[in-house]
């Protein structure tokens, strides 16, 4: 019996690693007290690289266990090791500001892995019931990291927000699951799969479930109308945690986003492509045109995010496995540009303070040129500019899109790129063209150099060999459709 079981555990390995070495590590934090915290971090690093590794090597075959609640295949791969990499580049990047900040507690790092236990546990459900078991496990991290700076009354405000409104997102999920299992019979993704083969209808009561259920999950990739809380807790959080929920959750959210519609619903989907193209559409609107008027930074790398999940779901709104491509190319570009592009704000510091306003940047280039090159490569490639990167992304979901036959979503979504564009360059234009205020501090910590020069790179050379993610996101897209 034992035996028979261990294939089981190997399955799930990497998620039982990263569990038990964060428990490992929380003992280590409590009898070495807050002044461990970077030994611990650098722990977690190594311990999320190892579970790299074990993501990397397992098979890419699909493999279901866990009474059929738990699947490995080359999607949940591909999904688990961006996941990993933006873990382990925030924990990266945080070393030098909670130091500096005073928050060297080494809870951080802990949660980190927790969440990203969750997160794991999200893009590997194949079923309901570990869908929300995983996503519940990420948000009750997120809450708390969220309001870690907990002498900060910005800080508190944003975990209580974000606490409020999830948990009341996550209602929202529970009922659609609770719909969908009442008018099916079944959780099970697989079960699903099977029941809508062929010309399967919907009936309105399933039509209701799968609305709840998408709107559960379109809360946790913070698109319209369930953006309320990003442009508060992106600005009350501390910059490195801000970090971490542009990138790591959004790549999870969004890829179970895809695996519940393009797996098990895909037969439905008439009955909620709907609702994708109305999402995105409005995402990709207010994306564009709210940040406009924002001064702050971190509000408008929210808003940023917004618009950014709209084109992902234009993808997805595709409902084919060249949508689904497309949209794990689109999340692989966009997590790696926003960890390029916090970290040049976390290296941007005048008199010891962090910039925070648009206005702190005026003659940037004139004081530290490289960074300032960095940070409008960065821009550059979120507006959409070719031969960056986040040209290509843009490309692929429109281009699905077209060949779906949906041409009113892809004309929007490229109007929306050319409004998006100017908040992006206007930053380009405080950095080279006005005039410079305060001096910034130097000299820029050696983790985020790291992290600005490797992202900085990918973003740059990506036109050069796009090859290694296009097929990496094409075999992950396909074990979707058999």
């Amino acid at each position: 019996m034992i035996e028979s079981r261990l294939p089981d555990f190997m399955t799930a390995l990497p998620e039982i690693w990263l569990a038990g070495a964060a428990m490992l590590l929380l003992l280590i934090g409590v009898f070495r007290g807050n002044g461990g915290t970077r030994m611990v971090s650098w722990l977690a690093v190594v311990a999320i690289a190892v579970a790299f590794v074990m993501v990397a090597v397992s098979p890419a075959e699909r493999e279901v266990t866990f009474a059929g609640m738990f699947v490995s295949d080359s999607f949940a791969k591909f999904a688990k090791e961006l996941v990993l990499i933006g873990s382990a580049a925030t924990i990266i990047m945080s070393l030098g500001y909670i130091r500096r900040e005073g928050m060297e507690r080494f809870e951080f790092p802990i949660l980190i892995l927790t969440a990203t236990v969750g997160m794991m546990l999200m893009v590997s459900a194949n079923d309901l019931i570990a869908l929300y078991l995983g996503l519940e496990l990420q948000s009750l991290s997120l809450y708390v990291l969220a309001a870690f700076k907990r002498d900060s009354l910005r800080s508190t405000e944003a975990g209580l927000k974000y606490f409020v409104l999830g948990a009341l997102s996550s209602g929202m999920l529970l009922y659609g699951c609770s719909l969908i299992y009442g008018f099916t019979g079944t959780t099970n993704f697989d079960s699903l799969t099977t029941l809508f083969q062929g010309d399967a209808q919907a009936g309105i009561g399933l039509v209701f479930g799968i609305v709840f259920l998408i709107a559960g999950l379109a809360f946790k990739i913070s698109a319209v109308p369930f953006h309320m809380w990003t442009p508060d807790v992106y600005e009350g959080a501390t910059t490195p945690i801000t970090a971490f929920f542009a990138a790591a959750p959004k790549v999870a959210a969004m890829s179970l986003f895809v695996r519940v519609l393009i797996s098990p619903l895909v037969g439905v989907a008439a009955q909620w492509q709907q609702v994708i193209v109305a999402i995105a559409i409005a995402s990709m609107l207010l994306g564009a045109f709210a940040a406009i008027r924002q001064t702050n930074i971190k509000r408008l790398m929210a808003y940023s995010s917004i618009g950014h999940m709209g084109f992902a779901l234009v993808g997805l709104a595709a409902g084919t496995t060249d949508g689904a491509q497309s949209v794990m190319t689109y999340l692989a570009i966009y997590m790696v540009m926003n960890l390029g592009t916090f970290a040049a704000i976390l290296a941007m510091k005048v008199k010891g303070e962090m910039v925070e306003n648009v206005s702190d940047l005026s003659g940037l280039a004139r004081t530290q040129p490289m960074l300032a090159f960095v940070l409008a490569v960065f821009m550059f490639s979120l507006a959409g500019i070719p031969p960056l990167a986040g040209f290509f992304a843009k490309f692929y979901v429109f281009k699905a899109a077209i060949d779906a036959g949906l041409f009113t979503l892809a004309i929007v979504g490229v109007l929306a790129s050319v409004v998006g564009a100017f908040y992006y360059i206007r930053i380009i234009k405080v950095m080279y063209f006005d005039e410079p205020g305060d001096a910034f501090d130097l000299p820029v910590a050696g983790e985020l150099r790291l992290v600005m020069t490797v992202t900085g790179l990918f973003t740059l050379l990506f036109v050069v060999f796009p090859t290694p993610i296009l097929a990496w996101a094409q075999g992950a897209a396909a074990a979707l459709i058999p």
